[in-house]
This record gives structure tokens, C-alpha cells and sequence, in this order.
């Protein structure tokens, strides 16, 4: 056991050993973006300042509004802003399948948001590790009383990954620091004895222990049975206590418990990078001296210190603000002032201000605060330029939203629906759709960037309708050239109309075709009507012809024409 511990933290140090040099990094960028979590390469003090080093928060304000922004437009509280689907469109489309799909949506909203998840607090957490690092470290799984699902987000200094060859993060190494009490309640069974002395004598002290999460066929590779095991859990579990070296617990598990959204990354590295603090790095940087610079400016403008004509100062010059130089009392004043006031640059201050402002504003561009909101529809704009618009604001958020959409939300939607499926939160399965059963499930998600997509779809119906009504007019015809049925119900979807308001696509054709079997009785009654009008008619014609003597085969005109002779 304890040469199996030996490799296991082997392989951990390994990967911690090859994270450390970006260490320095993340420490930088937290001291100017994120001071909360500027304790990479230092322990903070209890109570000690966190932004002690700033000379303004500008930086500070810029990452907490992005990191705000994240949650208020891709995950808000208020909307359903995730949905499900799948890949065949037919099976997409039908209203009975969207509407299980929506309500099996709400039940995972429900989980997420119960007040014992967690999960609230974990994604604020994660929203501000993304901002600032490009990658955050979050856990999905049953809680302890296993009636729920239990989010937590873990300092990724804590934290040491790899990727496989298809570049997906299967192997994680965290450290993981907890009260000896907490030991001996979790693993009642495997904890090393040595740790109820601890206990007796300081309960509290943390014991170093390390979570491991890496593929089951390279964990105990040698055992035929474990092999054969691993298509069923593709991934093992394992807590060791390093300080005793001890092996507390093993587990298979069916996916990484593990999640690790990531922004932008380099090849070559399993690191991510947030193209925020790469941009704003050095502006905030710059920011804070021009800042420091302009208080001390300021200090000397409104409290200036003097200079004294040379020979006649006792002692050194005080040149700092409101300094105080003292001048030889036979000093002869008819020679000029012996003290004069230390530079004129006043007007230096209105420049600086300028600088500050221009860098200031630099930042807020780094963080994207300049293209996250949609472009707002003037009521004189007319639906091409409203589509403009949006498509313009699609190309410029991009960068922003897609990644996180996939990487972030994706992660956790997917992990919600597969621990709430295995569970039995979705009731029973039999209750499920035909056409649903062995489809893969794909999540889609309400954002500033689908918003724009689906208004794009509801924007070309109504562009369309114009130009339709134009053509009409030219040629009465052009309506067979599109497909209004069809179009509207694109439309409606894009309006992001509920399932259950929806008409189910084979109910309103067989609701179609009545109409249209009414219709066709109704005008065949009104042509057969017409007719016998004709015939009557025809037949009263017919037999005043022939009381005439005019024409004597009247009587077989009226009844080749079916009226009464």
C-alpha cells in the first residue's frame, strides 16, 4: 500500500512540478485583477488587506463585471437558460419530444438550484477563476446523503491536470488539506490510527491529503478483471493520506467527477489562458503608476514644497509635500525671494488624468465590457437593419460566449443530466418518447449569442413577409415560391414559443387537410348548386321553344340537361 502511494503522489508531484513556473504568473495577474485569490505563492495572513498594493481599482471593477456579466447573461436566474435536443431534426422537431425534453430541462434547473447544491456559490466562484485565469476546477456529484447533486469549486493552485491524446482532461491531481476529525468521520474505516492521537490533542490540524482522479486501465493495468471492468467505469477514484502514507479509498466511477473549463489555450499545454488578463496585464500595470504618479502630483501641486537660493538654506531642501526648508536669517531679501515654490507643471495633472482615463478605458475593451451587450432595435430601424445589427454583434461576441457555452456550461449541463438520470430523477424512463430512446442528448443554451441567432431566424421570416408581399404584387404568383408553413414554424421556435403552445407538426396537417376537405365540399355544394340553377333553367328554355313549334328535340336538350319536362 505504501509503495502504491509512493507512485501515486509520484505521478502528482510530476504534474505539479511541470505547473509551477505559471505559479508566478497566476499570482501577477491576481495582485492586479483578483487580489481574493492572490495567494499562489504567499499565505495571506487572517484579516490581512486584500488590495492593499493597488493604487486604484479599476482593474479589480473590470474583472468583477465580466465575471458578473458571465452569470447574468449565461446562466440567469430568472430565465430557462438552457435547453435539450438532439441530432436528428425529425425527432427535434416533434412537439411530444421537445415538450419531455423541456420538462426533464425544469427538473435539472431544480436540482441545480436547491438550496443544499452548492451550486450558486460554486459558479460565482468559477466565474471570477474564469475571468482571470481562463480555467476554473469545478466537482459535480451525490452528495453525502445521496438525495442530491453537490457542486463545489476547487483554487486551481490546488489543482494539477493532464489531457489525452484527444486533448479531454482524464487525469486530475488535488491537494487537499482537512481537519484530522474530518478524516477519521469520512473514512471511518481506512484512516491511519496515528490519527486519533491527533485528534485527542489538536482536532483541528490539517492533514495533507491528495484526490485523484485518472483512467482505470492505468491504475491497476496488470488485473484482467479490472480491464474488463474498466468499459463499464473508464475512470478510478482514489484519496491517499500523504503524511501517513495510506491508502483511504478507491472507487471506479463511471466519468470524472472532475470538470475544467477552459477559455483559450496554447498547444502544447493542457493550461488554459484568459485573453482578458493577457491584453489587460500590462495596461493595469501602467495604470497603477500613472495613478500613483498623479497622487503624488497631486500632493505637491495643492501642498507644494519650497526651494531655497543656494547658501542660505540651513540644512538639506524638503522637497516632498508640504515640505519646510529653513533660510539663514541674514539673508538679504532685496536679492530676491529665498524660498520659491518647487515647479509650475500644474497643468501636467489634466494630462495624466487624461492617460489614466485612456488606460482605463483600454482595460474595459480587454475584458469585452464594450461588446457583451446586444445592440439595441431603434423602433425606425427596419428589419434588414435590425438583422445587420445582430449579425454584426454575433461576430463580435463570439469570442466571448462560444467558449464558455461549449467548455462551461456544456460541463455542467451534461454532468446534471447524466447523475439526475442514473438516479432516477427523470421518474421512469418508459415514459420517454419512442423516438427519443438511444438518441444522444444535446444541450443548447440561452445567451446574448443564441438570442442573437434566434432573433436572426425570427428577423428573416419577417424580412422574408415583406419581400413576399412586394412580389405579390408584380406577380400574384410568387406566394408558391415559399414555403409560409414551414417559415412560420422556424419562426415561432425562433421566438422560442414553448413546445406545449405548439400544434404537434402531424396534428396540423391532419387539421389541414380537414380544412381543406371542408373547403373542397363546401365549393363542390356551390358548383353543384350553380348547376342545377343552369339546368333548370336551360330546361324552362327548352319547353317554351317547343310549345313554339322552334324546336321539337327541346324535350331531350331538358333532359340530356337534367331538368324536369
Amino acid at each position: 500500500m505504501k509503495q502504491r502511494v509512493k507512485e501515486l503522489r509520484g505521478q502528482g508531484d510530476s504534474l505539479f512540478a511541470q505547473r509551477a513556473p505559471l505559479m508566478s504568473l497566476w499570482q501577477e495577474i491576481a495582485e492586479n485583477f483578483f487580489p481574493q485569490r492572490a495567494d499562489f505563492t504567499r499565505d495571506r495572513a487572517v484579516g490581512e488587506e486584500f488590495a492593499r498594493g493597488l493604487m486604484t481599482g479599476a482593474p479589480v471593477l473590470a474583472h468583477r463585471e465580466l465575471a458578473d456579466q458571465f452569470a447574468a447573461m449565461l446562466r440567469p436566474r430568472g430565465k430557462n437558460w438552457f435547453g435539450m435536443t438532439v441530432e436528428d431534426d425529425r425527432i427535434a422537431n416533434d412537439v411530444q419530444s421537445k415538450a419531455w425534453l423541456e420538462a426533464k430541462a425544469n427538473t435539472m434547473r431544480r436540482i441545480m438550484y436547491d438550496r443544499q447544491s452548492g451550486f450558486t456559490w460554486a459558479t460565482k466562484e468559477a466565474d471570477q477563476d474564469f475571468a482571470a485565469f481562463g480555467q476554473t476546477v469545478m466537482s459535480q456529484e451525490l452528495n453525502a446523503n445521496g438525495n442530491g447533486i453537490l457542486y463545489r469549486t476547487w483554487h486551481i493552485k490546488d489543482c494539477a491536470w493532464a489531457e489525452n491524446a484527444m486533448r479531454q482532461v482524464d487525469t486530475m491531481h488535488r491537494v487537499w488539506k482537512i481537519p484530522a476529525r474530518s478524516v477519521r468521520k469520512m473514512f471511518p474505516k481506512t484512516y491511519d490510527r496515528k490519527i486519533d492521537e491527533i485528534c485527542k490533542t489538536d482536532p483541528h490540524r490539517l492533514i495533507p491529503l491528495r484526490d485523484i482522479v485518472i483512467p482505470f486501465d492505468e491504475y491497476d493495468y496488470t488485473d484482467k478483471a479490472a480491464l474488463r471492468r474498466a468499459a463499464k467505469f473508464p475512470f478510478m477514484r482514489i484519496y491517499i493520506d500523504c503524511e501517513h502514507e495510506t491508502v483511504l479509498e478507491e472507487t471506479p466511477i463511471r466519468r470524472n467527477v472532475f470538470s475544467v473549463p477552459r477559455w483559450a489555450t496554447v498547444s502544447g499545454s493542457q493550461y488554459a489562458h484568459s485573453p482578458a488578463t493577457v491584453v489587460g496585464l500590462a495596461d493595469a500595470r501602467l495604470l497603477q503608476k500613472i495613478t500613483l504618479t498623479l497622487l503624488e502630483a497631486g500632493e505637491k501641486a495643492v501642498n507644494p514644497a519650497m526651494v531655497a537660493v543656494a547658501d542660505m538654506v540651513q540644512g538639506g531642501v524638503n522637497t516632498y509635500a508640504g515640505g519646510v526648508t529653513w533660510v539663514d536669517a541674514d539673508y538679504d531679501e532685496r536679492k530676491g525671494e529665498a524660498l520659491r515654490v518647487l515647479g509650475e507643471g500644474k497643468g501636467q495633472l489634466a494630462f495624466g488624468a487624461d492617460m489614466a482615463d485612456r488606460y482605463e478605458s483600454l482595460i474595459k475593451r480587454a475584458f469585452y465590457l464594450d461588446r457583451i451587450n446586444l445592440p439595441p432595435a431603434g423602433g425606425a430601424m427596419t428589419a434588414t437593419e435590425v438583422r445587420t445589427r445582430v449579425e454584426e454583434f454575433i461576430r463580435a461576441a463570439l469570442p466571448l460566449f462560444e467558449p464558455m457555452e461549449i467548455e462551461y456550461n456544456g460541463a455542467l449541463a451534461e454532468e446534471t443530466f447524466n447523475l439526475a438520470l442514473e438516479n432516477g430523477a427523470f421518474g421512469n424512463l418508459m415514459d420517454m418518447p419512442q423516438g427519443l430512446r438511444g438518441q444522444e442528448i444535446k444541450f443548447t443554451f440561452e445567451s446574448p449569442l443564441e438570442q442573437a441567432k434566434t432573433r436572426d431566424k425570427a428577423t428573416a421570416f419577417l424580412e422574408a413577409g415583406q419581400l413576399l408581399a412586394a412580389a405579390t404584387q408584380i406577380d400574384p404568383q410568387a406566394f408558391v415560391e415559399m414555403d409560409v408553413r414551414t417559415a412560420f414554424r422556424d419562426a415561432l421556435e425562433g421566438a422560442q414559443v414553448p413546445a406545449k403552445w405548439i400544434t404537434p407538426d402531424d396534428q396540423a396537417q391532419q387539421v389541414r387537410a380537414s380544412l381543406q376537405q371542408q373547403q373542397q365540399a363546401a365549393q363542390a355544394a356551390q358548383e353543384v348548386g350553380g348547376a342545377a340553377q343552369v339546368a333548370t333553367t336551360v330546361g324552362d328554355a327548352a319547353l317554351r321553344l317547343q310549345e313554339a313549334g322552334l324546336v321539337p328535340q327541346a324535350a331531350q336538350l331538358a333532359q340530356v340537361a337534367g331538368a324536369p319536362v
